[in-house]
């Protein structure tokens, strides 16, 4: 039964994982396809290491698994439904970037 913290909970998560430019390139990257740590660093250029740690941080999230694959471990997105979720949200993100900045952007930092 899902009540309404775990509700706000999942959307917490989540935010944190797409709190970052980095993170969310991987995630758009596995809305793609499968990858593997090696082929994503050198495809986002980042370093290994830098790689791990967001990696590491969107399995916390739990959008994103490994598979082991032979002696390598391949990285997809937790649940299939995460790239129609990353679609829309782009899509909504996008149409409100045109029009409009928060107009506190310059002294919160963000938008």
């Amino acid at each position: 039964m899902l009540t309404a913290t775990h509700g706000i909970d999942v959307l917490a998560r989540f935010g944190r994982a797409l709190a970052d430019p980095i993170r969310c390139r991987i995630l758009l990257a596995l809305r793609e396809a499968p990858a593997y740590p090696a082929d994503l660093a050198e495809a986002l250029d980042i370093s290994r290491t830098r790689l791990s740690n967001h990696l590491a941080c969107l399995r916390d999230c739990g959008l994103v698994v490994t598979v082991p694959d032979g002696r390598r471990t391949r990285y997809e997105l937790a649940d299939e439904r995460l790239g129609h979720a990353l679609d829309d949200l782009r899509t909504a993100v996008l149409a409100v970037e045109t029009n409009r900045t928060c107009p506190d952007a310059d002294a919160k930092g963000c938008c």
